[in-house]
This record gives C-alpha cells, structure tokens and sequence, in this order.
C-alpha cells in the first residue's frame, strides 16, 4: 500500500501508513473490517506554518528592536523636555518629542497593518487653533491626547517586545509544533494594544478636531466680511458723503454771491444723497437684508432671483421658518450661486428649488448653461464649501462640460421658534 503525505506532513504520514498496515493484518485474522478501513480516503495533511503565522513571528521577531527605538527616544525626550521646562526651551522641546512618537506610533500602526493585518484609522492630526500667540498653540500641543497615548505606547512596547522575541525565537528552536498557537495568542495581544492606544480614541476626538478647523473657518470668514464691509463705506457712502459736504460748503459760500450757481450746486448734492443711500441700502442688503428679517425665505429669495440676468423660477416648500443663523446662511448661499449664474453660466434659464427633508434644509440651483463649474482650484465654489462645512453644511456640484449645472447645498434645520426661547 501506497500512502502519500505534502510537505511538512511526514510524520502524520508514517502514522496513518501504521495504523493501516495495523488495519491490514486485523482483515487477516478474519475480523473482516479491514477492507472497508482500506476504502476510506486518507485527509490530506495540512501544513502548520502557513503564510499568516511566519507574519506573525516575523512580528515578534521584528518587535524588539523597533520596541527598543521607540522606548529610548520616549525616556530621552521626556527627560530632557522635563528636565528643561523650567527653560524657555523646555515645554517646546516636549512638544516636538510628542510630535515625533506621533510619527513612530504611525510606523508601528503601518506594521501592524502589514504583518497582522490590524487596520487602523489615522487619529487626528495634532491640533492648531488661528490667530491664537505660542503659549496657546504650545499649551495645546503639550495636552494633545495621540501625542501621549504614543508615549505610553512605547513605554509598554519594550517589555512585551522583549517577551514576544524571546518566545518567538525559542519556539523556532525547540518549540516549534506549538509556536503557531504561541505566536497567535501573542499576536492578539499586540492586536489589543494597537487597537487600544493606536487607534483614534472615538469619534468625539476627530470631531473636535473639525470644530477647530470651522472655527477657524468662521473666524477668517467674519474678519473678511468686516474688511469688505470697512472697505464698501470707505470707497462707496464715506466717499460720497465727504463729496457731498464739501459741495454744500462751496455752495453755502456762493449763496450769496451767486444764487444760481448755489442752487445748481445744491441740486448736484441732492443727487448725491440718493445715491449714496443707494449704496448704503445695498450694504445693508449685503449684511443683512431687511426683506428676510420680515417676510422670511421666500420673499427674499424672490427678491434675489429678480435681479439675476436669467429668469429664475423660485420654489420654496418650507413648513415653517429655520433659526435666523440658518436663513441667513441660505440666503447669502443662494446669492452667491445666482451671482455664478449670472457672470459665468451663459445660460438662458435657471430654476431655485429649496425645501426641507428630515433635519436638513436644503437648496438646489440648476442652470442651462455651459458647465464646467468646480470646487477645486481656489474659486468662490471652494470657499462657499468652506463657509458651508463650518456649520455642518454641505456643498454638492455637477457640472459635466456642456452643462447643465447643478449645485445643491445642505444645512441643519434648527426652528426658529426653539431658538427664540432659548434667548
């Protein structure tokens, strides 16, 4: 009889080939029950050492010494950092230090993505707040949780590194029919501990590193709309009414003199009070029109559809009024989208469609135009996006070439009325 055994599966071999030739001379003493054991397919031997297992000992074997460079650069940096922070140069230099077991526990997630298999998320970069001195950015570095976890990461590592090479060297030796198994419990072990002090904490960590950036976004978005504000009186009413003051000067000086000339230069100063109320109605409007304060949404998008170059069919399909904040956001939104349309779309009709969908208020601009219309390369689509996203907005564009174009925008629906009472 012939018995065929794979690779590393000799031994398992020999041993059914005995427990066969056993079987064979049973059939010969006339128990009869051989034949039907000969009948019977052998299971085909199964090697232990597959390719996950030799990851994971290269794991283990791998672990001392990135365990041993992570635990050296950790004491060396907290040493020095808070050996020094009475200095000036102290608090700083744990800073760095915590940037860079940032950038070791990085390498040790991409291991252990690689060798066992561990995905991971990126925590969140470390945070930034604008327009705040260095002691506010230094103090923000010093508490940054990812920074510290990558500490206590390293300080643990050198230990269970330690052990998991030492097992995993010893398995291979004189170990190795149980080193699998070894190499498995051991593994998730470290598996534990990736996930554990690696990962992000939760998803309160990574959403309070996006209120940073919006806050920062709303804070360079109000500083502009001040300057564009400063700028629009300064250059347009200020201008104007300094004109104004000195033409009535000169023609409270001719009065007398020459009537005539004292009347036209009245009548001239006349015009440029109207025009200057123009102006400062169209800034009031580019603040805060007083057609959304009074009569809502529909009016004022109405009232904003009218003066586009292309007619603008308006429905609004809204239960009731959103929170001011949130009107305001979709007005000047709208706006922007028909100012778009009327310098860039070439189109010859365009169509506003706003109404609510579960907790959402949403707004959708669609045009006949030529396309082409993107967020990317810093146009005004980009910073609409930006302005959006800083009060959980959203900004969607399709524009193929050729048109047509659709931007749809999204906001939180907050009731006027809750946000009344909580004032």
């Amino acid at each position: 009889m012939t018995v065929t055994s794979t690779p590393g599966g000799a031994a398992s071999g020999a041993a059914i080939a005995k427990g066969t030739d056993s079987g064979t001379s049973a059939s010969s003493t006339g128990t009869g029950t051989g034949s039907a054991k000969r009948d019977v397919p052998l299971p085909p031997a199964r090697f232990a050492y597959d390719r996950h297992t030799w990851k994971e000992i290269a794991y283990l074997l791998s672990g001392l010494p990135v365990a041993l460079v992570g635990f050296v650069y950790t004491v060396s940096m907290v040493s020095v950092g808070a050996g020094l922070s009475v200095t000036v140069v102290g608090l700083p230099l744990l800073v760095l230090g915590l940037a860079g077991s940032r950038l070791i526990a990085r390498g040790e997630r991409a291991r252990a993505r690689a060798l066992l298999g561990v995905v991971v998320e990126e925590p969140s970069p470390m945070p930034r707040r604008r327009g705040e001195g260095p002691v506010a950015r230094l103090w923000l570095g010093l508490k940054d949780p990812v920074g510290w976890r990558s500490v206590l990461y390293s300080v643990i590592r050198l230990p269970w590194g330690i052990v998991g090479f030492a097992v995993a060297l010893t398995g291979l030796l004189v170990l190795w029919p149980v080193l699998p198994y070894i190499a498995r419990g051991m593994t998730n072990a470290d598996r534990a501990l990736v996930r554990g002090l690696l990962s992000p904490s939760d998803e309160l960590e990574r959403r309070i590193a996006e209120l940073e950036s919006d806050r920062g976004v709303v804070v360079d978005t109000a500083a502009a709309d001040l300057r564009r504000i400063e700028r629009d009186l300064h250059d347009g009413a200020q201008a104007r009414l300094v004109a104004l003051a000195m033409g009535l000067g000169l023609a409270k000086e001719k009065l007398l003199e020459d009537p005539d000339a004292a009347a036209a230069m009245v009548d001239e100063a006349h015009g440029e009070v109207k025009l200057a109320l123009q102006e400062l109605r169209d800034l009031a409007r580019g603040i805060h029109p007083a057609v959304l304060t009074d009569r809502g949404l529909n009016a004022a998008l109405s009232s904003v559809a009218s003066r586009c170059t292309v007619p603008v069919q308006v429905t609004v399909d809204l239960p009731a009024r959103p929170a001011d904040a949130i009107e305001g956001i979709a007005y000047f939104t709208v706006s922007e989208l028909l100012q778009n349309v009327s310098k860039h779309a070439r189109a010859t009709r365009a169509s506003l469609d706003v109404w609510r969908r579960d907790d959402r208020l949403t707004l959708q601009v669609r045009d006949d135009g030529q396309g082409g219309a993107s967020m990317h390369g810093g146009t005004g689509l980009a910073g609409l996006a930006e302005r959006l996203g800083a009060v959980d907005g959203l900004l969607l564009v399709d524009s193929p070439p050729g048109g047509p174009t659709v931007v749809s925008a999204e906001l939180p629906w907050r009731d006027r009325a809750a946000t009344h009472a909580a004032r």
